[in-house]
């Protein structure tokens, strides 16, 4: 008999059934609802004509039953079948870099790839992404073809390899990562896990009116799949968003009404609902809808955080110019100005009602049921320090002072106006000012918006990210940001190029924020100088284990780890190495990264590696990231240099980066 490929007719059939029944259990039908788990069980395991995996199967699915929350059917991601057989990397597009002025720009003259060039140009129609297909080696760059001694430095001149310009110092380093994003955050778990203090997002609202494509195809409102399309898309990015959080990190999620109640449930499956910080609502609307009974005006933005930990990190907010000036000193108090507050509990208790005695001679005391916010003895020594106010007669109602020395802020609520922090117009006419015309882009956020969020949840030099990232309100706000107090947010943007959105408006935008711009009414706007930009293209390397697989996964591999270190500034060419056989680079505080490729003259170039290792004065570790098929951790080749080093063995560690995250999300990756 031949051997059964896949699952039976019956099975599937057999499966599709018991989905509906499992599915049905929380509803009032009471014959559905007093199903006998252990009998059914049973039954499963009598049946004929399955294998021991499909009976497993049906047992895990009746076992795992929800008892309560969301519950729907996987719709499988085109993008998710690549990474059944791919592993995604980086590739920076040199020519959108953006360097501060301050920053060097020489040629080193290695390729950023190691001497391995992928094919990130092609476009498809359906679904413009640079994930769309594996990477292609150039026929010169393949492994059989190229020379094991490399090429001398001198011939770098010739033009042999594509000159890349450090990223130097000066700068605040900031990413855009165009592509799929559930391909860039498989990429970020390697690089960024557990180092994301904020993320804001603001996903496709599934609205039915082609704001949301799934596969290829926009999901219309009469799509029986609609609600499982959607949340089986943000699942799996949110669960890979957790992963990069750091303990204190927080998420923000833009959403209208047309998911808010799935995405509330989802959120509190990943998160955790103890977690959850609030839902806040913000004004997007100054005048009503007229096209709807009843007009919208506002949108939610769900926040939680990684741990209970993440609450405690939140920030007040800065006093407004109107808040301020509510601060008054009309008796001269030396502490300077203050405000007054009623001086009455909200609750009651026995031991803090008494009579006061004003210093004009009034007297006063707490209504039936109520009582004053003190004591009595704290009370006479907040009046003998002069923090008590009975008006300007001395006659009034005791009032509490606060003084505007005293206030860190103003406490965050949960009601988010137009005034303090934009609405949508506001949005689209920032992005006409900086790009000098309308966009094709008809849902930004305003600049306000973003740059409250990192108020509250951000510190001076926290980590940024938004995978939805559309116009790039993200990244200009965590420069102004920055500008405003001196602070060294970085932040990563990820977007797909769709309409040619990434180039022509997340990154144009920026782009002209950094370096200045004329603005549409011709006047011109100094830049957010001291930031640096680069823009990366994602490819794919086979993911089978192969002894070629992992030499071209270690030659790939530089973009991440430039990316994960911090650490650009190359120093290859100074040290007169071949850059297909190693490379070495330096960041702004003076850690050192090396990077060791694959080649037959490995032991020659680590010894080359330690005595330059012991000619750098960093009081700092070296991270040295070397090809090891064994998973050994290159000590012995750098013998001598031991405790100046921490070796990391690649692809392993990427391998296991991702295979973590696989698992996260469902994937069968038994290869790694």
């Amino acid at each position: 008999m031949a051997k059964q490929k896949g699952p039976s007719l019956f099975f599937q059939r057999f499966v599709g059934y018991c989905g509906t029944l499992l599915l049905k259990l929380p509803t009032k039908r009471p014959r559905i609802r007093r199903m006998n788990k252990h009998d059914l069980i049973q039954k499963v395991k009598a049946l004929e004509g399955i294998s021991q995996d499909e009976r497993a199967y049906l047992i895990d699915l009746i076992n795992t039953k929800k008892k309560y929350g969301l519950v729907w059917e996987d719709k499988p991601e085109d993008v998710e079948e690549t990474l059944r057989t791919h592993l995604p990397v980086l590739q920076e597009v040199v020519e959108k870099r953006i360097i501060a002025p301050n920053s060097p720009l020489t040629l080193r003259g290695s390729d950023p790839n190691g001497g391995i060039s992928f094919d990130t140009s092609k476009k498809t129609t359906s679904q413009p992404t640079l994930f769309d297909s594996p990477p292609t080696l150039r026929e010169s760059d393949r492994a059989a073809d190229r020379p094991e001694g490399g090429v001398k430095n001198a011939e770098l001149s010739k033009g042999e390899f594509v000159g890349t310009p450090p990223l130097g110092a000066g700068g605040l380093n900031h990413s855009l990562i165009e592509g799929d994003n559930l391909h860039a955050l498989t990429a970020l778990t390697f690089t960024h896990e557990n180092k994301i203090d904020v993320i804001y997002i603001d996903p496709p609202y599934n609205t039915g009116n082609k704001d949301f494509k799934y596969n290829d195809s926009f999901v219309d409102r009469e799509d029986s799949y609609r609600h499982s399309k959607w949340l089986s898309f943000m699942d799996k990015r949110l669960r890979i968003a957790k992963r990069l959080l750091s303990d204190k990190g927080v998420i923000f999620i833009s959403i209208d009404d047309n998911e808010q109640a799935q995405l509330k449930l989802l959120c509190d499956e990943v998160f955790m609902e103890a977690n959850f910080i609030a839902q806040i609502i913000w004004q997007k609307r100054i005048s009503p809808d007229s096209r709807r009974i009843l007009g919208p005006a506002h949108d939610n933005i769900y926040c939680y955080g990684k741990s209970y930990s993440s609450y405690l990190g939140l920030n007040h907010l800065a006093l407004t110019e109107e808040q301020e000036n509510a601060f008054k000193n009309p008796d001269n108090d030396p502490r300077g100005a203050w405000v007054s507050s009623d001086y009455m509990a909200q609750g009651f208790r026995p031991n803090q009602v008494y009579e006061i005695v004003t210093p004009g001679g009034a007297k006063y005391s707490p209504p039936e049921g109520k009582c004053w916010k003190n004591i009595e003895d704290v009370f006479k020594k907040q009046m003998k320090e002069g923090r008590m106010w009975f008006g300007i007669d001395g006659k009034g109602i005791p009032r509490r002072k606060t003084y505007l020395i005293d206030r860190k802020g103003s406490v965050p609520w949960t009601w988010w106006d137009y005034k303090s922090s934009g609405n949508n117009q506001d949005a689209k006419k920032e992005i006409t000012e900086i790009l000098g015309k309308a966009t094709a882009f008809s849902t930004p956020k305003p600049l306000m918006l973003i740059r409250k969020v990192l108020e509250i949840a951000s510190n001076t030099d926290s980590t940024i990210l938004d995978f939805f990232a559309g116009s790039g309100t993200t990244l200009h706000a965590t420069m102004a940001l920055n500008a405003e107090d001196g602070g060294n947010r970085q932040c990563i943007l990820v977007t797909n190029n769709e309409n040619n959105i990434c180039e022509e408006v997340t990154y144009e935008r920026n782009k002209r924020v950094i370096e200045g711009y004329t603005n549409a009414k011709g006047a011109w706007v100094e830049g957010l100088g001291g930031n640096n930009l680069r823009y990366y293209r994602g490819g794919f390397v086979p993911s089978l284990k192969s002894e070629a697989n992992k030499r071209l996964l270690t030659q790939a591999s530089t973009e991440l780890l430039c990316l994960k270190e911090n650490c650009y500034n190359e120093l290859t060419a100074e040290y007169a190495l071949d850059p297909r056989q190693a490379r070495i680079f330096r960041d702004d505080s003076d850690v050192y990264m090396v990077v060791v490729y694959h080649s037959r003259q490995q032991a020659e170039v680590c010894e080359a590696l330690v005595g330059i290792i012991q000619g750098v004065s960093s009081t700092q570790k070296i991270k040295v990231y070397g090809f090891s098929p064994e998973k050994d951790t290159l000590v012995e080749e750098f013998y001598g240099v031991q405790d100046r080093i921490e070796a990391i063995p690649l692809p392993d560690a990427i391998y296991n980066a991702y295979k973590a995250t696989f698992r996260i999300i469902g994937l069968d990756k038994k290869q790694l």
